[in-house]
């Protein structure tokens, strides 16, 4: 263990140049202590480092020396795919073997390949989870990336949705994860062909001691791209018939998403004398579809189906009740009032 703490420490000061006891500290995840006693220990092997004092000091290598003690353990080298994502690599169990694959490859690079890489590494990040989104807790991610590796058959307690809601034991053959918008999903084989799991539905797990033979020719890649597609069709199979403001077709793609306001886009008429157009949407479910379409306000106004605008009815006049008329300072209806009126008189014809 400390042997590679040395190399890293090397690897570090070689590659970034001056850096203090405290920045080498927080690096590896050590004491200043530790530094003081790892910079002993490289000088005392015939490593030129030295110390600089003052406010901007700190360890540095002699000019020109460079080490070749590059090679990658079998640990680091799995790891490379996740350079690039360093809080689903820290998730895996995989954080320090990346961090130490990438210090080992950036002095294996020349110089002017080394400054593109840090200048890339300067100007580009990316950040998987969505908007306003806490990650999901997968307290069983690393039992299951675990036995993916081994080809191990898994037992899980998991918590479904659909068709009915609860609790549900599976026996699993573990065949990729994959990470979608900051969500870990598992691809696992039962007695039927290959599903997908949301690994933060799984309440518990047991690794069983038998092992698997991975099925020939299944792509983690062309599965999942297939996955989405029958997931993204699914949610278009209804539709729901809308009439739209101009404000409100200007709006759509925020709304809705760029896919299903693509959907929408097509089939909007022509404006009739106010200005409206009807339009087609996709319609995942009724709860969905009418919190959806009420960020729309009053410039949306649903006709079909049935089921939609009695949901719609019911919030709205809900809603509606939460803001009497008495305590309005003008006499003049407000939107809301306006658009639980339109939805009423839609409901009645």
């Amino acid at each position: 263990m400390r042997a590679s703490r040395l190399l890293s420490l090397l690897l570090l000061l070689q590659n970034r140049g001056r850096m203090s006891a405290a920045q080498l500290a927080a690096e590896l995840g050590v004491t200043a202590r530790t530094i003081y006693r790892d910079v002993e220990a490289l000088a005392a092997a015939g490593v030129p480092i030295y110390a600089e004092q003052g406010p901007t000091g700190g360890y540095q290598l002699m000019d020109g020396y460079r080490t070749r003690l590059t090679g990658l353990t079998v640990d680091e080298a799995e790891s490379l795919f996740l350079t690039g994502l360093p809080q689903p690599a820290a998730e895996l169990g995989l954080g320090a073997q990346v961090a130490a694959a990438e210090l080992k490859l950036m002095a294996a690079l020349p110089t002017p390949y080394r400054d593109a890489s840090m200048r890339i590494r300067q100007r580009f990040h990316l950040d998987a989870p969505g908007w306003y989104r806490e990650p999901d807790a997968v307290p069983h991610l690393l039992a299951v990336a675990e036995a993916l590796w081994q080809d191990q058959i898994i037992e899980v307690r998991y918590r479904r949705w659909s068709p009915r809601p609860g609790e549900v034991t599976r026996r699993l053959h573990p065949l990729g994860l994959v990470l979608k918008a900051g969500v870990w999903y598992l691809i696992a084989a039962g007695h039927r062909e290959p599903r997908t799991y949301r690994v933060s539905a799984i309440v518990s797990l047991r690794p069983l001691p038998e092992r698997f033979t991975r099925p020939d020719g299944f792509d983690l890649a062309s599965f999942w791209l297939a996955h989405v597609d029958r997931y993204e069709q699914a949610d278009t199979d209804g539709i729901a018939t809308v009439r739209l403001t101009p404000n409100g077709v200007a709006a759509l793609p925020d709304v809705l998403g760029p896919k299903a306001a693509r959907i929408a886009l097509r089939t909007l008429t022509s404006a009739d004398p106010d200005g409206w157009q009807h339009a087609t949407i996709p319609l995942e479910s009724v709860p969905h579809a009418a919190a959806t379409l009420l960020r729309l306000g009053p410039d949306v106004q649903v006709l079909a189906p049935e089921q939609l605008v009695a949901h719609l009815t019911d919030t709205i006049q809900a809603m509606a009740g939460l803001y009497p008329h008495e305590h309005s300072s003008s006499s003049t209806p407000t939107p809301l009032a306006h658009a639980a009126d339109t939805a009423i008189a839609s409901r009645r014809l």
